[in-house]
């Protein structure tokens, strides 16, 4: 089965936590702090694999998670970085948030990677803290969690020339008679279930790469048939080998009607260069349909060709003329590979905070910023938690709660895992 599309949820590791420590040696009675920082969150990492040609992998591994960051130690020593999580994935692979649809990366290139989420930072060791009026702090600071998304991937198949027709056209027999592709052949519709590839070799320095795509039916771009999974295939195509089967009473009906669906599909294929490739033609009927077909193509300015797939007779010529249009036809504009995607991004416009009560009459101090300031600071220590106030009085959070009647002893949740009591 060929599996073109997946939904994956990736999380970065979290950042490793600051430590607080001090130095403890013989003849050091008054040893400075000598907390270590954090490390950093693993990333995750998508990267091309030429060996991979679907996304079948992904039909039963949903879920992947880098390594955390280590925990900073004592004498200075940082955290281990956590392990980055590397995925494999075929060329021609498109990458979407899933939850915004924003296009992340288009991974076509060898050796290209995306990092789809970032390691969350390190927390600081308490050694960060020390100054004149401070020489022994006894805060540390805590990792962030690293960035959690769902993601949609996307299969479409990279080749040169796309092969597009009615079903029963002769697609695959084409295929297999020009290349060493083996596709499952049958004189009934819809053989072929799944794209397929195969290298045409012509000499030694002439050499490019064709996909059979399954064949499309009236209604295709809709979502009938098999087409509306499989048109993705021929997105990438420089030229497009239109064949027909000449044997067929109204070929040139047939020809118009993939071309409708090409266009009702979009993304450019109705623009694409095309050669008619009239099949068939070593039978008593295709070679009398021709005549007729070929004043209409020749009228509409479509160049086109005959041949007989089962018989190879011009399938060759037909590869040798593919191979021309290719060279006359601009380079492919070269694909920018992903970069980086910031950790945990604030939302625009966004505000800081926002407050509630809950019927229970107690406080909620929801939004991201002061939720990070949270995740950030511990409230094991005075010192820490002290650091943690000043922190949300200069985002105006105080103020608020004594605006909105916050009294002492009422309890303050910062987002949903912080529970406090209010204390003038």
């Amino acid at each position: 089965m060929f599996f073109d599309t997946a939904q994956i949820r990736v999380a970065a590791g979290k950042g490793g936590d600051g430590a607080v420590a001090f130095r403890r040696e013989k003849y050091v009675p008054f040893g400075g702090p000598s907390g270590g920082d954090g490390g950093h969150g693993g990333n995750v990492v998508l990267f091309v694999d030429p060996k991979v040609n679907t996304l079948v992998y992904f039909r039963h591994h949903h879920r992947f998670k880098a390594g955390h960051g280590g925990d900073g130690r004592t004498k200075n020593m940082t955290g281990a970085n956590g392990r980055d999580l590397r995925i494999p994935v075929p060329p021609g692979t498109v990458v979407r948030d899933a939850k915004t649809h924003e296009l992340l990366g288009d991974l076509t290139q060898p050796k290209a990677e995306l990092t789809v989420a970032k390691g969350g930072t390190p927390g600081k060791g308490n050694a960060r803290f020390a100054s004149s009026t401070n020489q022994a702090p006894r805060m540390a600071t805590n990792g962030l969690p690293g960035e959690e998304r769902a993601l949609d991937l996307e299969l479409k198949l990279i080749a040169d020339v796309g092969l597009v027709g009615l079903p029963n056209a002769g697609k695959s027999t084409l295929l297999a008679s020009t290349t060493a592709a083996r596709p499952k052949i049958a004189p009934y519709p819809f053989t072929t279930l799944e794209p397929n590839l195969g290298v045409v070799d012509l000499d030694r320095e002439t050499s490019f790469v064709i996909a059979d795509i399954p064949g499309l039916i009236e209604g295709a771009s809709a979502g009938k048939g098999l087409g509306h999974e499989f048109l993705r295939h021929i997105e990438r195509t420089r030229i497009l080998i239109h064949l027909l089967d000449g044997s067929l009473p109204d070929p040139i009906g047939d020809f118009d009607t993939i071309n409708a669906e090409l266009a009702a599909f979009g993304h450019g294929l109705a623009g694409k260069m095309q050669i008619v490739a009239f099949n068939k033609i070593d039978l008593v009927e295709a070679q009398d349909n021709w005549k007729k077909a070929h004043a209409v193509l020749k009228k509409r300015g479509v160049e086109a060709m005959t041949l007989s797939a089962a018989a190879h007779t011009n399938t060759r010529e037909l590869m040798y003329r593919a191979v021309q249009l290719l060279k006359e036809l601009p380079e492919p504009v070269p694909l920018e590979l992903g970069t980086a995607i910031p950790v945990i991004k604030l939302e625009e416009g966004s505000e800081p905070f926002t407050i509630s009560r809950d019927d229970a009459g107690a406080w909620h101090v929801t939004g991201q910023q002061v939720e990070r300031l949270a995740l950030r600071h511990r409230f094991d220590s005075e010192e820490s938690l002290m650091a943690f106030q000043r922190a949300v009085n200069k985002l105006g959070v105080i103020e608020a709660l004594r605006k909105a009647g916050v009294q002492e002893g009422d309890t303050v949740w910062i987002g949903a895992d912080y529970e406090l009591e209010w204390q003038d």
